[in-house]
């Protein structure tokens, strides 16, 4: 394994209606492309660490910044910014203008938490683009899981998830726990014209973010900071969360368009962010893919990681065998 994977080359790709998507390649430039699409929504690249993940010697290795987030312009934070021109079809057109653009004609995926739905949505579109797939605490972000993160785990951190209503009670917008959707309070709050609205918003997300993640990985990690990463991050998520991903139908009722395309599908049978069930639904409804219950861990895990490095190499394997 090598550590440390220097980006090659990157650039900024204009994509219409004043967006600009920040991609990065690396590793060997004739090997099997390969493309990482992070979590958030809002998540970004940030240092680069999914490059190691991926066998340079073997894989021409790309990453991008979702619109709106990371290295990408405008931020959504910015003044004046339009989040209906920020959907799920939106990004999937995004990196189809990145493969044009970085002349790829098919490639190996990789998607993380949300980068998983989002994976699993452009391979759906663009199935004859698609070598195969390797998804790490896997989601679909339909209406069940999106209240299952935003309500349901309430009953495992009650006090993270009564900060969390409280916060929304108290916002003067007519919320009441239980009455309506949490997600759709916070999407509204996060669009605020007062920008101590979306700052107090976002911090009380973002505590909400830190507890119902922390299984698995031993405990809340303490922030020692605030940056304005955090506030994208909750505007994105919030947004696309509250729409149930703009994906209708969802993922799960268009698996036929995925038929005969392999898969890896890892998860932390104790990540109670997203349960089992979705990669296990997905898994059923998939033939031909696999799927890697890590008992003891939760929303990622060394163990994971591990198994994730491995599934590349497996499917490095079997496209370098055809």
């Amino acid at each position: 394994m090598i550590d440390d994977v220097k980006v090659r080359s990157s650039g900024l790709l204009p994509v219409g209606g004043g967006h600009e998507i920040y991609w990065e390649e690396s590793g060997n430039p004739d090997g099997i492309p390969a493309l990482y699409l992070h979590g958030g929504p809002g998540g970004g690249l940030g240092t680069g660490k999914y490059r190691n993940k991926l066998d340079p010697e073997r894989f021409r290795i790309i990453g991008l910044d979702q619109r709106g987030c990371g290295r990408s312009r405008p931020l959504v934070t910015t003044a004046g910014y339009r989040l209906e021109d920020n959907t799920t079809s939106d990004l999937v057109a995004d990196i189809e203008r990145v493969r044009e653009h970085l002349h790829v004609g098919e490639w190996l995926l990789n998607g993380v938490s949300w980068g998983s739905t989002l994976t699993l949505a452009y391979a759906q579109d663009h199935p004859e683009r698609v070598l195969g797939l390797v998804l790490i605490a896997v989601t679909t972000t339909d209406r069940f899981q999106v209240d299952w993160i935003t309500e349901t785990v309430g009953a495992v951190y009650p006090e993270a998830w009564d900060r969390l209503a409280t916060h929304a009670e108290q916002a003067g917008i007519g919320y009441r726990r239980h009455e309506g959707r949490l997600v759709e309070a916070y999407a509204r709050l996060m669009t605020d014209a007062d920008p101590e609205v979306r700052d107090a918003t976002s911090r009380a997300w973002m505590d909400w973010e830190d507890h119902h993640i922390s299984i698995g990985s031993g405990h809340v990690q303490p922030r020692t900071g605030w940056s304005d990463d955090l506030r994208v991050f909750a505007t994105l998520v919030t947004h696309y969360w509250a729409n149930d991903a703009f994906l209708n139908p969802p993922i799960l009722q268009r698996m036929d368009r995925l038929r005969g395309i392999p898969a890896t599908l890892i998860h932390g049978r104790r990540d109670v962010s997203g349960p089992a069930v979705i990669p296990w639904l997905l898994h059923r409804a998939w033939p031909g893919s696999e799927l890697i219950i890590e008992e003891s861990e939760g929303h990622g895990g060394e163990l994971m990681v591990k198994a994730w490095r491995s599934a590349n190499d497996r499917h490095a394997d079997r496209i370098e065998s055809r």
